[in-house]
């Protein structure tokens, strides 16, 4: 009996050992921030302003404001992945200009130009605080703002999305939660007690009431298919799935014209 005790005593403290250690880590292993800013939008021939915003909590925002080139037919706000910075993001950001938008992306704090660390609210405060700042711009048609997140970016542009009004909202390659991709690659571990970051998109998916479009790969090999079908069974119409092909990273550079194509006919069909 004491033997049986004992070997109980031991696997909770290892348990204990396991979750604390998994929450040191925590942060490390989502966000991989990168301070250093490499290209700009004008090395790609596009003219841009290099603006600051600031959060509610007073958290200073680095972003860029990249306008379309003749009259917009909308702003698109982009919502970057967990890695790099926004001077990553510069394919991306030449595909949607592409198309006529004006296009707003910024770095979550502690990313690239923009003060403090990474949270999971502060990417959600730092979300928000973008949004204000463009609806406050006096070039930006206020009710004319496409909410549009990659990965990480689409647990925050839905976030967004539920909190203010948006004429469209584009995720990409999303999550359902952090803690739904722990259990994946750490089965047998109890990651919703491990996890205090928890991106619970697949709970705010069903709460939007602006046109959605899902965009996932179905060769994903980071964020498998099955989350962003889910995603879709969860949202509310209007909305619409994009099976696409390629990789997490690249698959909208080797598949650019039906990627455009697609995000194009969304736009149209929502009178965008």
């Amino acid at each position: 009996m004491l033997k049986l005790v004992l070997y109980i005593l031991l696997f909770a403290l290892a348990t204990l050992l396991i979750v604390f250690y998994a929450r040191w880590f925590e942060k490390s292993s989502i966000y991989f921030p990168y301070r250093g800013i490499e290209t700009t939008p004008g090395d790609a021939n596009m003219a841009y302003e290099d603006v600051y915003f600031e959060a509610a909590d007073g958290t200073r925002a680095n972003a860029w404001f990249i306008p379309a080139a003749g009259s917009a037919r909308a702003t698109v706000l982009f919502c970057h992945g967990n890695a790099g910075n926004i001077s990553h993001r510069l394919e991306i950001i030449r595909m949607l200009h592409s198309l006529g938008l004006n296009v707003f992306i910024f770095d979550y704090r502690g990313y690239g130009k923009s003060g403090g660390s990474p949270s999971e609210e502060g990417t959600y405060l730092d979300a928000l605080a973008a949004y204000e700042y463009l609806r406050a711009r006096d070039d930006v048609d206020k009710e004319n703002i496409v909410v549009h997140g990659k990965s990480l970016g689409a647990a925050v542009a839905v976030d967004l999305a539920t909190k203010v009004s948006a004429k469209a909202v584009i995720a990409e390659s999303g999550f359902t939660s952090v803690p739904d991709i722990g259990k994946e690659i750490y089965p047998f571990l109890p990651m919703d007690l491990m996890t205090t970051i928890k991106y619970d998109t697949k709970s705010k998916i069903g709460r939007l009431d602006m046109p959605l479009l899902i965009i996932h790969s179905t060769e994903d090999e980071i964020v498998p298919y099955h989350h962003g079908k889910e995603l879709y069974e969860r949202a509310t119409e209007p909305k619409e799935l994009y099976s696409m092909k390629g990789g997490h990273n690249e698959g909208i550079l080797v598949y650019s014209d039906e990627y455009l194509r697609r995000i194009d006919d969304f736009l149209k069909k929502n009178g965008i």
